[in-house]
């Protein structure tokens, strides 16, 4: 690789570097589509605590601070 001019060089350093990372990130994919999707059940207690906090009408301090952001946008 002594005979390619330094700006070949960089190309190929940068075409191998973008290749490697490719083949880094298919693997991850491939993974974890491999992966059993009925292991990935979530909590029992954290669903209930979602479900309560979507449900959960606002707060007074979170109002503060939502009519402020209102204010600044005007």
């Amino acid at each position: 690789s002594s005979d390619l001019s330094p700006y070949s060089l960089t190309l190929l350093s940068g075409f191998l570097a973008v290749i490697s990372v490719n083949i880094v990130i298919a693997f991850y994919i491939y993974m974890a589509m491999k992966e059993p999707s009925h292991q990935h059940e979530p909590d029992p207690s954290f669903l209930a605590e979602a479900k309560a906090s979507v449900s959960r009408p606002i707060s007074s301090g979170d109002d503060d601070k939502s009519s402020q952001s209102s204010k600044k946008e005007e």
